[in-house]
């Protein structure tokens, strides 16, 4: 059985992937799961060696094709719960992440297929991201833009919000910028890289760190 911890590990490298990046560097890993760099590499010679992940030293780190999978299962597992909390227990979708964090470990797939049948089967959880079926294929799903990198201009909808920051998710959410939302991009101010977008209506400034947590995707762009 694989621990949690490597669980963790797993589903990190390929939440790195999801944002296009080929591999994923230990002093990352080390940061979002809060533990050194010595920890990183011993965990890396482990899953290596149980031929989950592509290690060399001072090389980015890379999910083999079964590590992979493995990651599939605790991102779908996450999901659903985040899902379920929000949709069935009617809770914010800002308080959801750390309580599935913790019911993904914790979860069996029989458990997680009643789950996915009592939801009828989301495609996407309440931040955006793509459900895993219980074979790992994802939905299918348009190309996304990261905020800072949008057109000033145009028009988009959000599609996706990154969920592990529940401060940011609770006020963007008091703000109008959920899933689904049209918003327009009116400025960018390069002093200190934040937009200005226009959104219900308002004009709201979003700094930089907001703007890298949410992605769009154009108006012209058939809806998902």
């Amino acid at each position: 059985m694989i621990t949690f911890s490597k669980q963790d590990f797993l589903k990190n490298i390929y939440k790195q992937k999801e944002k296009g990046n080929d591999s994923t560097s230990a002093s990352y890993l080390a940061d979002v799961l809060n533990v050194s760099n010595a920890a990183i590499s011993d965990m890396s010679k482990k899953l290596s060696v149980d031929g989950l992940i592509h290690y060399r030293p001072y090389k980015g780190l890379v999910l083999t094709s079964q590590g992979e999978k493995e990651a599939l299962k605790v991102l779908r597992r996450h999901r659903l719960w985040e899902m379920f909390l929000v949709k069935t227990l009617e809770m914010d979708w800002s308080e959801v992440h750390e309580e599935a964090e913790n019911l993904e470990h914790l979860s069996s797939d029989q458990l997680m297929d009643k789950i996915d049948a009592f939801l009828d089967f989301p495609d996407f959880d309440p931040h955006g991201s793509p459900i895993p079926d219980r074979d790992g294929n994802m939905p299918d799903s348009p190309v996304l833009i990261l905020l800072n990198k949008a057109k000033t201009g145009e028009e988009y909808k959000i599609a996706r919000v990154m969920d592990s920051d529940n401060k940011i998710i609770k006020y963007l959410g008091k703000a109008g910028l959920v899933i689904g939302a049209s918003i327009e991009i009116i400025d960018k101010f390069d002093f200190d890289n934040s937009i200005n977008v226009l959104i219900n209506g308002k004009e709201i400034i979003l700094s930089e760190k907001m703007s890298k947590t949410i992605y769009l995707v154009s108006t012209q762009v058939e809806s998902f």
